[in-house]
């Protein structure tokens, strides 16, 4: 195995590291073969946004030298397994109670990535869950149906219903309902920040008792997050037009291009979007976390650049600024004048203990 794997590696680098240094590969050519190795070796995916990136390749493949891989190596083992909250096989998540904990505790969500297209719920470091477990709380890991099932609003009634789950069934985890965060990365920051901002979704008149339950959050946090997923608004924040990202047409349902000019279309387009939802009575505090520099965009940038771009961030925290509602965003080169957690994860706990 252990060979098999660096041999791989080194294909990948010859193809990709070293000659697109030179220029003899197209961002593309490059993203594409990022793409097959993601594929399969999915553990490399270090800040979990269902996206390559070369440092994060090479921080894997140098971690590969240094140690002997094991499969699913540092991955935490769920205490409470694929824990349904409807009838498809996505409709799971794991869960992680606090060990012997005398009192309910808060919970921290964590929504996977992938592009409404991919990711799973069993990507969770075993640091992840013992930071949360250190600090008194929970923790959650939640898949959701994809884009091949159906097209938005399931993924984010998925993540609501899984919530209320939860919550329902509260007192069997220790948990407690009035303390609840969610963090995700890409497609998972974008259901985070629409749980955020969207209305309840409780029915306190249905005769279910999950439906009954809140779907509003404590607190939210992004890694390389959207706050829009709206084709326009994209090409009016970075002021070019930018080369369609594949996850969009099948997120909306979209088969042709005549479309996205349907009402059903632009109804979804306008509600799929967090920022939309966004209201004064929104007291969720959000975190958001970039990892590439802000540099401009322009109709050459990918779509796997752009989709994760710090402005996409800055334009959420503009607008929740104007509301005066809490939003700190962090990149390589933008840091918040007064941020005083330094990390997502203690935003979260933070928000959580209080």
């Amino acid at each position: 195995m252990n060979k098999i794997l660096l041999s791989f590696l080194s294909i990948l680098l010859i193809g990709s590291s070293s000659l697109y240094a030179q220029n003899r590969f197209t961002e593309d050519e490059l993203n594409e073969r990022l793409e097959r190795f993601l594929q399969r070796f999915p553990q490399a995916d270090l800040n979990k946004d269902g996206n390559l990136t070369m440092d994060e390749f090479r921080a894997f493949r140098q971690k590969t030298r240094d140690t002997t891989p094991e499969r699913n190596r540092g991955l935490a083992k769920p205490t409470v397994p694929d824990v349904a909250y409807g009838e498809h096989e996505k409709q799971r998540f794991d869960l992680w109670p606090v060990p012997n904990a005398k009192s309910p505790t808060p919970l921290a969500i964590y929504i996977h990535g992938g592009g409404f297209r991919s990711g799973d719920k069993s990507k969770v470091a075993q640091s992840t869950v013992k930071q949360f477990h250190d600090a008194g709380i929970a923790f959650a890991s939640m898949n959701y149906r994809l884009s091949d099932v159906g097209p938005y609003p399931i993924m984010m009634q998925d993540a609501a219903r899984g919530l209320q789950t939860i919550r329902a069934r509260a007192k069997e985890w220790n948990i407690d309902p009035t303390k609840v965060a969610c963090y995700g990365g890409s497609a998972g920051a974008g259901i985070t920040l629409w749980l955020a901002f969207h209305d309840d979704l409780a029915d306190p008149h249905s005769d279910d008792p999950i439906a009954r339950q809140s779907t509003r959050i404590t607190a939210a946090g992004t890694l390389n997050g959207q706050s829009t997923y709206d084709p326009q608004t994209y090409e009016e924040w970075f002021g070019t037009s930018v080369e369609m990202h594949p996850a969009l047409p099948p997120f909306y349902g979209v088969k042709k291009e005549s479309d996205w000019q349907t009402p059903k279309v632009q109804q979804r387009v306008k509600d799929a979007s967090a920022i939309n939802h966004l209201t004064s009575d929104d007291q969720v505090p959000v975190y958001m976390t970039y990892g590439r520099e802000n540099t401009p965009v322009d109709s050459s940038t990918s779509p796997n650049v752009w989709v994760h771009h710090v402005v996409l961030g800055l334009k959420l925290k503009e607008a929740m600024e104007k509301l005066g509602l809490s939003c700190i965003v962090r990149g390589p080169d933008v840091i918040p004048e007064n941020d005083p957690y330094g990390s997502l994860e203690k935003f979260l706990i933070a928000n959580l203990k209080k």
